[in-house]
């Protein structure tokens, strides 16, 4: 994979990446350890920190930490993107820290409403469940709360925001001590040749793509279950964020539609149950 360096504006910025996991919790805290959270660090600091992100990476902080590190980073200066992984187990619009306190994603999305933000591209991709339903790959109708509480969510999104969930509300999401499902995918997806020139939205919905028709739950109890992602936008304009220099529509005068590659398809075996 190609590093691109010095990716940074006339006054030293830089994009930058900030990584905040959660894979012990503390002690009396009813949740589960989270197995294969640190592969997906690793891997997310590598892959990132080669297309010229300045990567920051928080581990098993509490919800105030948590908390207060984004209100932290939403005032500090970003060259183009500022990208955010929240990986932890979660509920429909939030996550829990390392204390088993809930960390409100609405909050956390409106820090990024301010001068210092305005007119950079905020991504946020959340590795948590939304719930405890499974997907067993067909299509239903939703009857519970989600779908409002999903919509109040998206009315929090700052403009030039998006975020990408690793499932549906309602839904849970994958963890195996490999990774999970969702982040590997997009790391694997950026280090493929192609896909890191695409605009980012093209780039997610290639993310949903490849995570629901690719991916399959093994197990005695889990098996054929099924995960898709779930992506919130609000911006205004092309982004290419991970873009080699002179290849994205902005530097090289390219439009969108000229940057798209056929899906990759294939089948393979899922290594996630």
């Amino acid at each position: 994979m190609r590093q691109w360096r010095g990716r940074m504006g006339h006054r030293g910025e830089c994009n930058r990446a900030v990584l905040v996991s959660v894979a012990q919790f503390d002690q009396g805290v009813g949740l589960t350890r989270r197995p294969g959270v640190k592969k997906d660090v690793k891997e997310l600091h590598s892959t990132l920190s080669k297309l010229g992100f300045k990567v920051d990476v928080h581990s098993d902080l509490s919800a105030d930490e948590i908390y207060e590190l984004f209100h932290t980073e939403s005032r500090r200066p970003v060259k183009d993107c500022f990208l955010a992984v929240l990986s932890s187990h979660g509920e429909e619009g939030c996550v829990f820290g390392a204390d088993g306190k809930p960390v409100q994603l609405s909050q956390i999305f409106s820090y990024f409403d301010n001068e210092s933000m305005e007119k950079k591209a905020k991504v946020f991709l959340v590795q948590a469940c939304r719930g405890l339903a499974l997907d067993p790959g067909v299509e239903v109708d939703s009857a519970d709360g989600s779908r409002e509480s999903s919509f109040s969510q998206y009315l929090s999104l700052p403009v030039d925001t998006t975020v990408m969930y690793a499932t549906a509300p309602g839904y849970g999401a994958f963890m195996h001590p490999l990774g999970s499902v969702f982040l590997q995918t997009f790391c694997t997806l950026l280090q493929e040749e192609g896909f890191r020139n695409l605009e980012l939205t093209r780039l997610l919905t290639r993310l949903s793509h490849r995570v629901a028709y690719t991916f399959q739950a093994k197990g005695r109890d889990l098996g054929g279950m099924k995960e898709m992602p779930c992506l919130v936008t609000r911006l205004t304009r092309e982004v290419f964020p991970f873009a080699e220099p002179g290849k994205d529509g902005g530097s090289a005068g390219l439009s969108a539609t000229s940057l798209v590659h056929k899906d990759n398809t294939r089948t393979r075996t899922p290594s996630i149950s």
